[in-house]
């Protein structure tokens, strides 16, 4: 991955990881900052053979290692996922857990097993093959549940060898001390409001739809272009918490569970947001309807936490999609009872 590839936002960053020494990077921040991103590029500029070091600058984008990143089959890259992280990045899957899932003998995982996360162990404890020193990437890093992060705990207190660790996070918070106190913590900065939505437009999105799809996303532009890639319509994003109000299930029709909920969320968030005397971030203040009481929205809240639970897997999709926006009709509509 060449500095090119990298979002404006993040060639400073870059720059400044790479002037400094240290074998275990936690690199944390809202989703949609680039996390993943970042993670990629330092790994690739550490592995690159043609890097202008003198220069601080990052990965050349052309040289045998760079190739082979770019075609993930560097041998001294490993890459830590949930599984079904791995085939929407384009990683491939060791194997054995192909197969099984080729078969259908299991679900791709959403968490870091902990297999993979032994066989990153082994991967630390070998030869580089290229002679430029081993990385290991974990993303989204707080997808460790506790064994597998207890398999990775001791190999970053005593590392072996020439390797480098990147733990790349989203929920920093939802790691364990132990992990966090081993690596050395780099914060991402928020973009401006232009430099994103000048990304956007570069990225295909149309900038009559930019700032919108921005503002749908609470500013983070990465989320911003997934929901342009997922057909999300800033005007219909707009009319939504109308649509919630009369208890329109159209609105949300197109939405997978997960996705319902989240969108759900951020209007209960805005909402919360409002009545406490603060600007809403996911939505215009004059899309939003009138503030229900804190009670209703304290409940509220608490529903769409519990139901996100198990929207991966909702018993019925279409009857989860008419309880949730039977649940937003009944709490909007309590602003007319608010005391």
């Amino acid at each position: 991955m060449s500095e090119t590839t990298l979002a404006p936002w993040l060639h400073k960053p870059l720059a400044e990881l790479l002037r400094q020494r240290g074998h275990a990077w936690l690199l944390h921040g809202p989703s949609g900052l680039g996390q993943y991103e970042l993670g990629l590029a330092l790994a690739a500029a550490w592995l690159c053979e043609q890097r202008d070091e003198a220069g601080g600058q990052g990965a050349c984008g052309h040289c045998p290692s760079c190739h082979a990143i770019g075609v993930r089959t560097h041998a001294d890259l490993c890459v830590l996922m949930p599984e079904v992280a791995m085939q929407e990045l384009g990683w491939p899957l060791d194997e054995k857990s192909q197969a099984d899932i080729d078969d259908k003998k299991r679900k791709p995982s959403r968490e870091i097993r902990v297999e993979a996360m032994r066989d990153a162990v082994g991967f630390a404890q070998r030869t580089s093959a290229r002679g430029r020193g081993k990385v290991v990437l974990v993303y989204p890093a707080e997808r460790m549940n506790t064994i597998t992060a207890n398999a990775l705990l001791k190999t970053l207190e005593e590392p072996v060898g020439d390797v480098r660790f990147v733990l790349a996070s989203e929920a920093a918070w939802q790691l364990l001390p132990t992990i966090r106190s081993r690596c050395l913590g780099f914060t991402l900065s928020w973009p401006g409001d232009d430099e994103a939505r000048d990304w956007l437009v570069g990225q295909g999105v149309a900038a009559t739809d930019a700032a919108g799809l921005l503002r749908a996303a609470g500013g983070r532009p990465s989320d911003a272009l997934r929901l342009a890639a997922s057909g999300q319509s800033p005007k219909a994003w707009s009319l939504l918490p109308k649509a919630m109000l009369r208890g329109d299930v159209s609105a949300l029709a197109d939405h997978a569970p997960a996705q319902a909920i989240s969108a759900l969320q951020k209007l209960c968030h805005d909402l919360m947001t409002v009545d406490s005397g603060a600007a809403p971030r996911f939505f215009e203040a004059a899309d939003l309807p009138a503030v229900p009481p804190k009670s209703a929205l304290a409940r509220w809240a608490r529903s769409l936490a519990n139901a996100a639970k198990t929207a991966e897997h909702p018993f019925n999709p279409g009857l989860m999609l008419e309880a949730l926006v039977s649940e937003a009709r009944s709490t909007l509509n309590s602003a007319s009872r608010r005391s």
